[in-house]
């Protein structure tokens, strides 16, 4: 099966065809950084991190570009994000940026997402922008009054198309503050000028000022995928007026199509109502990694399909944690019997169900990157898996080294819920498999002799260390917490 994907501009799902073969140019709309990262960003972000992995690991290779917005992101009020900030904390503009930046990195590295190719700044490109909004004033498509340019969205008949609106049809000022210097109130800011006060600001052809928000991803876009790539990337809560802007400008400056697929992720909510501050339910990802492991915090956000809304609350990370838990203990059970499994073909024919199962992630991939099926098929996988080692029979090696190598690829390399084995401390990991080992023996004695409370303060302890039990017919078994 061939891969496809729901194109959001023209609301169908598509054969995906790269602009040139084996490789994938994709842009994807970076965080403004002003404050700590929620996880709206980490269901954004994990998302399109799995995506990059699936490319990658069906044989392409990409090139992924992420911004970050350090300048230029404003309030319905007018006022710069990150100018705010600073003005609340005292301190520097960039030191807002330099601050946010880590932080959204250190959470990003946390979460397993891997680290795009090129992450362009904002206010590093300012020459480019620049010299795209002169482009759109030589073309008839921008005007300049007072000091400020404007994009004039009549002069684009295909305005509105990613959105389906019509200009017609929209509130003036849409998350932009109406001027009166303005055309028409739909149009939007691709240069600013700076009043006396603004302390971010650049000389330019008609005075000093900043870029506004959406032509930053125009030109980064250009500089380093060219004037037409195949993915875009983002968060559906911006399709308007961000996206649309992105692409009216790009294609009215180019004379070219902007992006060929637009993939866009559902929004987040937290128990059922949107995130705000001003309802105080706003959950940073530091704040989620506190009470959850990274790969259950991945799980969860893939659990619903990228283009699907989800409800973060306690109940759904717990029963995300529980799924997780079910799949990890397959594989932590199944890295402990390779330590101890005999060398050679065990003439297992599990290396068929392996097969499947590559398979069938694969055909749920390729079906608009379906993570939720591609996790159910990898719960389905851990069930025989769990059956094949409690049943008794001897399981050689290769066998073994099958199930976890299945497990590091399709969990692991492309979907990040499963961790790696660490096999720079394999001597402290058997060291701590055979203390683990001997306390279970112990406290097996202990239940033998009847001594109950030796054997309960025993699974105690181990607990508060996060190791957990689980007594089966067969013996007692553990796993990570």
């Amino acid at each position: 099966m061939a891969l496809k994907i729901f194109n959001v501009l023209g609301r169908e799902k598509q054969d995906f065809q790269p602009l040139e073969a084996g490789k994938v140019s994709m842009y994807v709309c970076g965080p403004t950084v002003y404050s700590d990262s929620h996880i709206g960003h980490a269901k954004t972000y994990v998302n399109f991190d799995m995506v990059v992995r699936y490319l990658r690991y069906s044989g392409l290779k990409v090139l992924y570009v992420q911004n970050i917005t350090d300048v230029g992101h404003m309030l319905d009020t007018g006022e710069d994000r990150i100018l705010r900030k600073a003005h609340q904390l005292q301190a520097l503009p960039m030191q807002i940026v330099e601050t946010y930046t880590r932080s959204f990195y250190a959470d990003m590295d946390a979460l397993g997402v891997v680290r795009a190719d090129i992450s362009p700044r904002a206010s590093a490109h300012i020459p480019e922008q620049i010299k795209m909004t002169q482009t759109l004033i030589d073309k008839g498509h921008a005007y300049v009054t007072n000091g400020s340019v404007y994009f004039d969205v009549t002069t684009d008949e295909h305005y509105g198309k990613l959105s389906n609106r019509r200009v017609t049809e929209l509130e003036a000022g849409a998350r932009e503050v109406v001027r009166d210097e303005k055309r028409h109130p739909e149009d939007f800011a691709l240069w600013k000028r700076a009043e006396p006060e603004h302390m971010l600001r650049w000389d330019s052809p008609w005075g000093e000022g900043f870029p506004g928000w959406h032509i930053e991803c125009s030109a980064m876009a250009k500089k380093y995928l060219g004037e037409t790539f195949d993915i875009h990337g983002g968060g559906v809560d911006n399709i308007f007026p961000h996206n649309e802007c992105e692409i009216a400008q790009s294609e009215c400056a180019n004379d070219a199509d902007f992006a060929k697929y637009w993939m866009l992720t559902g929004s987040l909510t937290v128990d059922g109502v949107k995130m705000s501050k001003s309802l105080g339910n706003v959950v940073n990802i530091k704040d989620a990694l506190n009470d959850y492991r990274p790969e259950v915090v991945r799980m969860f956000m893939l659990s619903a399909h990228y283009s699907n809304p989800v409800d973060y609350s306690d109940g759904a990370l717990d029963a995300a944690q529980a799924g997780w838990e079910r799949l990890y203990g397959a594989v932590r059970l199944t890295r402990s019997a390779l330590g101890s499994a005999a060398v050679g073909d065990d003439g297992n024919s599990f290396n068929e169900r392996l097969e499947k199962a590559k398979a069938d992630f694969n055909d749920v991939m390729d079906d608009d990157f379906n993570a939720p099926k591609a996790i159910a098929v990898l719960q389905e996988l851990t069930r025989d898996v769990n059956t094949l080692l409690n049943s008794g029979t001897t399981i050689g090696k290769a066998t073994l080294e099958a199930i976890n190598a299945t497990y590091n690829q399709l969990g692991g390399e492309v979907l990040g819920i499963v961790p790696a084995a660490e096999a720079a401390t394999a001597a402290n990991q058997q060291r701590e498999d055979g203390l683990i080992k001997m306390l279970i023996d112990m406290r097996a004695q202990a239940r033998k002799d009847k001594n109950f409370a030796e054997s309960d303060r025993i699974r105690k302890e181990l607990e508060k260390l996060g190791v957990i039990l689980e007594d089966r017919a067969d013996g007692t078994i553990w796993r990570a917490n």
